[in-house]
């Protein structure tokens, strides 16, 4: 974490039984603490919330609610209510990738947010319209901060490159194709299976890892291995080291159908990989480097992968070293600095 550990500490109210970095969390002194999920008991989801914000809503001075639809806003109602001043809701998509009930509930609560938070942030511009009225947009207490991430992790390293090679079983020869994120519909990852497998059809030396659990992995190991790439498909689920994967990587493909902003991207191109995404989905700010390049769902699997295959005959592996970047918004120390300011 940057944040001044002297001036800031970071408590999570999480509905799962495991969280991301939980260990990291606790060395820090964050505390954890655990409800029921809404979606599995709503009557001990009320009294968990009520005995959480009863017990502890006068220890914290912000509450800040990060989430990818407004379909429930109750944390900032409860904060509200037991007199937490600042409340943050932090926008992160820009579409419902849920069910349909959900979707109505984000389009209710889109227009009554405004009474229950305070600060109003997003992921990008390009999400805000969907999560936030123009009125908040407009405000003085909207602002954007960005998903960013430490470029000093992602810096390519040789050394990091043949080692994960070797030990995930991939030839020097060999051009890995990657994607990092959630396997789900948002994600296309069934449009990079079957683009995968017209790029084998072209180049035999090709391998595909996904980096990533989610829903649709059965349906997506089901396909791969009926179109018939499942031999050179890795699934590599959840990873806490993907700077280190990345390094092994070549080509970077996010064919998303929707996205508040891609982090995975930036990731990619602090790497140095030739990076390839979704036109007109994903927000163009992501693009902070020569590398990436903004392709058409509808042109399809075949036109894909036919400049994938076209642009790897042009270009070299070293030229992932002297990559020049157009944008410092995503290091993460200078958004470390804004949010501070924000927060106080």
């Amino acid at each position: 974490c940057k944040f001044d550990k002297k001036k800031f500490q970071f408590d999570f109210l999480c509905n799962t039984e495991k969280i991301v970095y939980e260990n990291e969390i606790k060395k820090m002194g964050g505390k954890i603490y655990r409800i029921v999920a809404r979606s599995k008991n709503i009557r001990l989801y009320r009294r968990d919330m009520d005995d959480f914000f009863k017990k502890h809503a006068s220890e914290y001075d912000v509450i800040w609610v990060n989430v990818c639809s407004l379909a429930n806003i109750d944390y900032l109602i409860y904060a509200k209510k037991y007199g937490i001043k600042k409340r943050i809701i932090h926008c992160h998509n820009s579409k419902n990738m849920d069910s349909w009930k959900r979707g109505i509930l984000h389009k209710i609560n889109k227009r009554r947010v405004e009474k229950y938070a305070t600060d109003f942030w997003s992921c990008s511009n390009s999400a805000s319209s969907w999560f936030y009225s123009r009125k908040i947009v407009q405000g003085k207490n909207y602002r954007v901060i960005y998903n960013a991430v430490n470029p000093n992790e992602f810096k390519f390293n040789r050394a990091v490159r043949d080692e994960y090679r070797r030990k995930i079983g991939v030839e020097t020869e060999d051009v890995v194709i990657g994607n990092v994120g959630r396997l789900h519909f948002q994600k296309n990852q069934r449009f990079l299976l079957e683009m995968f497998k017209q790029l084998v059809e072209k180049d035999k030396r090709a391998k595909l890892w996904l980096v990533g659990e989610g829903p649709d992995r059965q349906e997506l190991e089901k396909l791969s291995k009926k179109i018939g790439i499942s031999g050179k498909t890795r699934f590599l689920g959840a990873r806490e080291d993907v700077p280190e994967l990345l390094q092994a990587m070549d080509i970077f493909v996010f064919p998303s159908v929707f996205e508040g902003f891609g982090t995975a991207l930036v990731e990619a191109q602090y790497a140095g990989l030739m990076v390839y995404a979704s036109k007109d989905v994903i927000p163009t700010e992501v693009k902070i480097s020569d590398r990436l390049r903004f392709l058409s769902l509808e042109d399809g699997v075949e036109k894909w992968a036919d400049i994938v295959y076209n642009d790897l005959k042009l270009k070299l592996l070293s030229d992932r070293v002297g990559v020049r970047f157009t944008s410092t918004n995503y290091d993460i120390s200078r958004q470390v600095k804004k949010m501070e300011l924000a927060l106080e």
